[in-house]
């Protein structure tokens, strides 16, 4: 009784701290892996600014994203749902234009702030919904969107549009050229615009950056700094993605781009008075990618990690996260707490404290952001990917179970793996723990429901 009474009062202290409604901004690289960070173990180039905020806050070992790719893994942000129950388990292009959208009942984060009484925007790839749909970003919650409604169209760092709300706005700029407006430059301008509009209220930023993720485009003065220094360079010719000479000094401009708007978004912070005030995430939204020059193995991208962008070995979905505020997350943590995309959505709840209607799959890790007792842990985590012949994975406690080759094989088998001694997954156990296995596959059939489209649904 008593430890519940001091329980209790912790809590009502936090929950006094939390009544001056933080800022929130969830800052989402593209397609950049664990080991792409200089805080995370990168050796070949530096990540400063990104170092800066794990030093201001807490850096996680152990967190995972939605998917293995883009679209999925946004969407289990966005509404809390793992790989078994979201509404988008796949990247389904659409033409001309967009991705699937998803239903227009769909309860998202931005409808949670808004609930909380906070202004909200979404800068760069959205990748949900096109224009008009069901679920564009002003459909889902969102006050104010900048940038890419097509995840394909961010593809090209020099478009012939952006998009404003659900206005295009067309760079004429790049037509016929594509090289004058850098698109990454534009909408981080709005970004900034947005903070500096809001600064006198709350607000929720979900900064979806488009870097790294192929083209491997950076402006020239990022390439200069860069060229030369990581030899043999890689000279990848055109076929999907725009040819690049120069690969490896490509992807490190990129990510030197990334790192120096983090910078001026921490900057900008502190001008406007907001820095303590308000909490920064970052994180990637999948693994390291192989497309359009990039060469994960040169820069050892997934570090001890086995796989890559659309894998669901460690390699494909382990992501680096980290959580500054000043004063309330204690300064230069590392937590091995296991962690996911799916859990954003309660830890607002929690945040905000406004009641979260929704059953979701995720749980807040808000106890654990700020060393406070009663942070509930996952029993187990779940992903899928229905392409590249049909991939499943499964995570509880230290045993990590995957299986390929679903929809080719009736008698796919559960490779398993102890992650704790093999973090590398190089030894498969299935055959020396039998009764790991049958509780894994129990575990796999009862995390799914059916996809309304038969796409995300196996043979």
């Amino acid at each position: 009784m008593k430890r519940c009474f001091i329980v209790g009062l912790v809590w009502f202290a936090v929950l006094q701290v939390l009544a001056a409604k933080p800022n929130v901004i969830f800052i989402l690289a593209d397609d950049l892996g664990y080991g792409d960070l200089s805080c995370y173990g990168q050796t070949k180039f530096e990540t400063p600014n990104i170092d800066a905020l794990a030093k201001r806050g807490m850096r996680f070992t152990n967190h995972y994203s939605g998917s293995t790719v883009c679209a999925p893994s946004r969407c289990s942000l966005l509404t809390g749902y793992h790989m078994g129950h979201a509404a988008v388990r796949g990247n389904a292009e659409l033409v001309p234009e967009g991705q699937q959208p998803m239903p227009a009942d769909t309860y998202t984060v931005a409808h949670h702030f808004k609930k909380a009484g906070y202004k909200t925007g979404v800068f760069g790839k959205w990748g949900l919904g096109m224009a008009g749909s069901t679920s564009d970003p002003k459909s889902m919650g969102f006050d104010r969107f900048y940038g890419y409604n097509c995840q394909r169209m961010a593809h090209c760092y020099y478009p012939a549009w952006l998009w404003s709300d659900n206005e295009r706005e067309f760079l004429w700029g790049n037509v016929g050229s594509f090289s004058k407006d850098y698109a990454p430059d534009l909408i981080h301008d709005e970004a900034l615009k947005f903070m500096r509009a809001h600064k006198d209220e709350p607000f929720f930023m979900y900064y979806a950056a488009v870097q790294p993720h192929a083209d491997m485009i950076a402006p020239e003065e990022y390439m200069e700094k860069h060229r030369g220094k990581y030899l043999p360079e890689l000279n990848y010719e055109e076929d999907y993605y725009r040819g690049q000479p120069e690969g490896h000094a490509a992807f490190a401009a990129m990510v030197n781009v990334l790192d120096d708007y983090v910078g001026d978004v921490m900057a900008e912070l502190k001008k406007l008075g907001l820095a303590d005030n308000t909490l920064v995430i970052f994180t990637s939204d999948n693994g390291a990618h192989e497309e359009g020059g990039a060469d994960p193995e040169y820069f050892d991208s997934n570090g001890i990690f086995k796989g890559f962008k659309r894998d669901l070995y460690e390699g494909g979905i382990h992501v680096p996260f980290i959580a500054a505020w000043p004063g309330r997350i204690q300064e230069g943590v590392v937590n091995d707490h296991l962690s996911t995309f799916w859990d954003f959505l309660p830890t607002v709840a929690d945040l905000t404290g406004v009641p979260l209607d929704e059953k979701v799959d995720g749980q807040s890790y808000l106890p654990t952001l700020l060393g406070k007792p009663g942070q509930q842990e996952h029993d187990w985590l779940y992903w899928e990917f229905t392409m590249k012949g049909g991939r499943k994975a499964i995570r509880k406690g230290k045993w990590k179970g995957v299986i390929y080759d679903i929809n080719k094989h009736s008698d796919a088998a559960l490779e398993l793996y102890d992650l704790e001694k093999d973090p590398g997954e190089t030894r498969n156990l299935a055959k020396e723990y039998p009764e790991v296995v049958d509780e894994l596959n129990m575990l796999i059939q009862k995390s799914r429901k059916p996809s309304h489209l038969d796409k995300w649904n196996f043979n």
